[in-house]
């Protein structure tokens, strides 16, 4: 009996955080939106920019940034360089001697979320904007990005990444497409769970120093939401990004992530002060969803275990679809394979943060740049 109870569990659990979670939101949306009240304004924006050796795309990032369709005299733009070794200072200085918006702020090396808030205190400017190196942005994405602070109660506005093709093993891009779609249905409903490195904004007296080994994607959404602000999302905010092109890479990214993704889930603190609605999305979104891998290993393993038993046919079928699955997985590089270590990552990630922490400092993925 107790074998069947965490069999039924676990597969309810997975069915609920990749299917029923979804849908459910997707209603709920429709049932009860809750509009962002958005109107066209130029606040002061300071663009800041965190940076460890990006010398190959810094240059195109400042170039992007200094193209936005935004009043000039109210953006200044700051590279936070964590202590990089190569020569993205210099570019960036040789950029601020053409352009007194940019200006280049030295950090040691302490991680990017440490980098930001010492970029934060340095700028009095009403928007702080994030970005990564690496994302370009669409001409208009600062102005669509900054409407929704005319609604007095949102705090946190993420854009919309877009992951540009690649003719590698990768299919981060679906999953992405999928994600950023469930992010609008959180959106409609209040705010988001999660937001992206790539394109987001911060009202100045909302922004909030979290954990330097947290990150802003996981952590500011729901802080915000614990003060009782709203996080939402503009999907008409565009940022480009060229994904990892092989799946083994982004199988070494997604660990990495998932390391933080842990440490706030244990850490942080993200189920307190929540209201009931979005608490139910916190747990299935994102603790259910980081639990996958867990999740599957208990399926698998009382699955086992009452074939052994012989419980039922039901119990036979279920063990061979996994193993079907699994094998699947192994033969094909397509979207069955790429759940199958992404999944696999969230068990890693676990087991390297309970063996050694998380360290708050990073490197660029492969292939990214």
């Amino acid at each position: 009996m107790i074998l069947a109870v965490l069999f039924w569990a676990a597969l309810g659990a997975l069915v609920w955080t990749h299917v029923g979670y979804p849908a459910a939101a997707a209603l709920a949306a429709r049932a009860r939106h809750r509009p962002v009240r958005k109107h066209d304004s130029t606040p002061s924006v300071a663009a800041i920019v965190a940076a460890w050796n990006e010398e190959a795309v810094i240059q195109r990032k400042l170039e992007n940034l200094l193209a936005l369709d935004y009043p000039p005299d109210l953006l200044e733009i700051v590279v936070a360089s964590d202590a990089s070794t190569d020569h993205t200072d210099e570019l960036v200085e040789a950029a601020a001697a053409r352009e007194p918006r940019v200006r280049l702020l030295r950090c040691p090396r302490a991680g990017k979320v440490a980098a930001q808030n010492r970029a934060v205190r340095e700028t009095s400017a009403e928007i702080l904007v994030f970005s990564d190196a690496n994302a370009t942005w669409a001409p208009d994405a600062l102005a669509k990005l900054v409407r929704a602070f005319a609604d007095p109660d949102v705090a946190y506005v993420c854009g919309r990444l877009v992951l540009t093709d690649t003719d590698g093993s990768n299919r981060e891009g679906v999953y992405w497409r999928f994600e950023t779609w469930l992010r609008e249905q959180e959106s409609a409903l209040g705010s988001v769970t999660g937001g992206n490195g790539a394109i987001y904004a911060v009202r100045r007296s909302d922004y909030v120093e979290v954990d330097p080994r947290f990150g802003h994607d996981l952590s500011l959404p729901y802080v915000m939401v614990q003060r009782g602000r709203r996080a939402v999302y503009d999907p008409e905010a565009l940022a480009f990004e060229r994904p990892t092109p092989e799946i083994a890479t982004e199988y070494r990214r997604k660990v990495r992530m998932f390391e933080h993704c842990w440490l706030i889930v244990l850490r942080g603190r993200m189920l307190r002060r929540l209201p009931p609605g979005y608490l139910v999305e916190i747990l299935s979104h994102r603790h259910l969803r980081y639990g996958s891998g867990l999740l599957h290993l208990l399926l698998l393993g009382t699955n086992v275990a009452l074939v052994a038993l012989r419980a039922g046919v039901v119990y036979d079928v279920a063990l061979g679809l996994q193993l079907a699955f699994f094998g699947l997985a192994a033969l094909q590089r397509g979207l069955p394979r790429y759940y199958a270590l992404v999944t696999w990552a969230t068990v890693v990630a676990l087991w390297n943060y309970l063996r050694r922490g998380v360290p708050a400092t990073w490197d660029p993925a492969e292939g990214t740049r």
